[in-house]
């Protein structure tokens, strides 16, 4: 992938969950690579955070600033990582996400596939539709508070 070619993750998208755990990414959202080229992990909200590369790249380097001999930090590494799960798209364009992603999610059926512009959320689209109304900003509050 070029320089220019820059993946932007936005929009929502609604895609069925199949028998197999797998789930149909936007294709414009599709990244090529291995098995290796998104991370997903929990988030505590409920759903799945999905990094592309970049945004791993970003990770790897915290890891390797950080030093071997602080337990504390290491200990988190391993807490964060051990829920992790890495893939690719197949040929289709889907992603296989494994049992405890989700397990996390709560998907069963139909899933929610939400744009953060530099990465991307999975959601149950039954706790997608039932997010508390609060969560529901109007977009020029956000951008209030953002800062934009």
């Amino acid at each position: 992938m070029g320089e220019s070619a820059i993946t932007y993750f936005v929009g929502e998208f609604t895609h069925s969950l199949d028998s197999k755990g797998r789930l149909t990414i936007p294709s414009k959202w599709r990244i090529p690579g291995g098995d290796n080229t998104y991370l997903g992990l929990p988030n505590p909200g409920g759903y799945i955070t999905v990094y592309p590369p970049k945004m791993v790249a970003r990770l790897e380097e915290k890891v390797a600033a950080s030093r071997l001999s602080d337990v504390s930090q290491q200990a988190l590494f391993m807490e964060l990582f051990s829920k992790a799960h890495s893939f690719g798209c197949d040929k289709q364009g889907r992603i296989n996400l494994n049992d405890k992603l989700i397990e996390h999610a709560g998907i069963s059926g139909k899933a929610v596939l939400v744009g953060n512009l530099s990465a991307y959320a999975i959601w149950s689209a039954d706790r997608y539709m039932g997010r508390d109304s609060t969560d529901q900003r109007n977009i020029f509050d956000a951008m209030r508070e953002l800062g934009l």
